[in-house]
């Protein structure tokens, strides 16, 4: 069964995200097994585990930068990716990131930029931030492509706790603002509490979903607060 990775019209009847894999194998290794994952708009889905269960790699088949898969994959829409380290581009200022990477204007990209504590700082370049403002950059050309699906990969992994505080009332702010839909990999339960409406774990090897249970996270009082309170 060949791999297919689908991207489909808009429609509010329909999952964000339909995923039915049947597995993934890294040379003779099972990684993934069979499973089945629909995300629903506006929910923020945490997926949690064991370090090296597969998380990353259940990620990067819905964001369709994993071929090797057998299942099909949809979203509604476009997706956007926030990685583990930013992957900037270090030659060009922090306008130009955006712009660039997102398709967007010198205007939007600035007032991406605004949106994350940045502001008046397109000028300057990846190197003379700090890996927080780094984060804060990366999450500003995610949100600026304004995608339908947002997939973030361990994005607050290296932050000291207060960072991590910062980042994640941020980052629900900037939800509450879009509406976005997400799905968030973290090993740290307590990021998945606080952050998702909804809080899926992986196990087993190969892994598949050992439960799916519904979550209010604390972020969520945050709903309708502006991005710059």
């Amino acid at each position: 069964m060949s791999a297919d990775h689908t991207q489909f019209g808009t429609g509010d009847t329909l999952p964000v995200l339909d995923l039915q894999l049947t597995g993934l194998v890294y040379g003779d290794a099972p990684i993934l097994g069979e499973m089945s994952l629909q995300v629903l708009r506006t929910e923020t889905l945490a997926l949690v585990g064991p370090s090296g269960v597969g998380k990353t790699s259940l990620l990067r088949i819905i964001a369709g930068l994993e071929a090797g898969y057998q299942g099909q994959c949809q979203i509604q829409g476009k997706a956007a990716m926030v990685f583990q380290e930013p992957t900037l581009l270090p030659w060009r200022n922090l306008r130009d990131n955006i712009v660039i990477t997102a398709c967007v204007s010198p205007q939007d990209a600035d007032a991406a930029l605004e949106d994350v504590g940045l502001g008046g700082r397109g000028a300057d370049f990846p190197a003379q931030l700090s890996l927080g403002q780094q984060r804060r950059l990366s999450l500003a050309r995610a949100f600026a492509v304004k995608p339908d699906l947002l997939l973030m990969d361990e994005p607050y992994v290296s932050l000291d706790p207060a960072l991590v505080e910062e980042m994640m009332t941020l980052f629900a702010k900037l939800r509450a603002l879009h509406q976005i839909t997400t799905i968030i990999v973290t090993h740290v339960e307590a990021e998945a509490r606080k952050l998702a409406s909804r809080i899926v774990t992986l196990g087993g090897s190969p892994a598949q979903i050992t439960s799916d249970m519904q979550n209010t996270g604390t972020y969520f009082k945050l709903e309708g607060a502006s991005p710059h309170s």
